[in-house]
């Protein structure tokens, strides 16, 4: 995996996917049950950090519970970055639960089609 991730221990992190083409690089977090207000998401010196917190309700206490399986608490997960993203235009929509952030690739970055040659005497043979 070309990314590296910082975890630190057994912490609550949502699962993230992350794909490529040739425009852009795209991470999608799972993070249902999440307000948007409470996620954030940051990019430092090449290292994309996604942190958020999925709270308890107010109204549930933790003792009444006969079985807990959802994660609850603070989150971070950050991952360092190829030098072909454009941090100025990442961009972070949040649907349905699922956190999409876009990065587009850096002009100079994107592969460049090269057409192969083929001399007239070696197309003959």
């Amino acid at each position: 995996m070309p990314f590296e991730e910082n975890l630190s221990g057994w912490e609550f992190g949502p699962p993230v996917d992350i794909y490529e083409d040739d425009q852009k690089l795209t991470f999608k977090v799972e993070v249902p049950g999440i307000d948007e207000k409470d996620v954030k998401v940051e990019i430092e010196n090449n290292v994309l950090t996604v942190r958020g917190e999925r709270k308890l309700a107010k109204d549930i206490k933790e003792e009444n519970f006969r079985r807990m399986e959802r994660h609850y608490g603070a989150f971070s997960r950050s991952f360092t970055l190829p030098n072909t993203v454009d941090p100025e235009k990442i961009e972070a929509n949040y649907t349905h639960g699922v956190l999409t952030i876009q990065m587009p690739k850096l002009a100079g970055a994107r592969p460049k089609q090269i057409k192969v040659n083929v001399p007239k005497a070696l197309k003959a043979a």
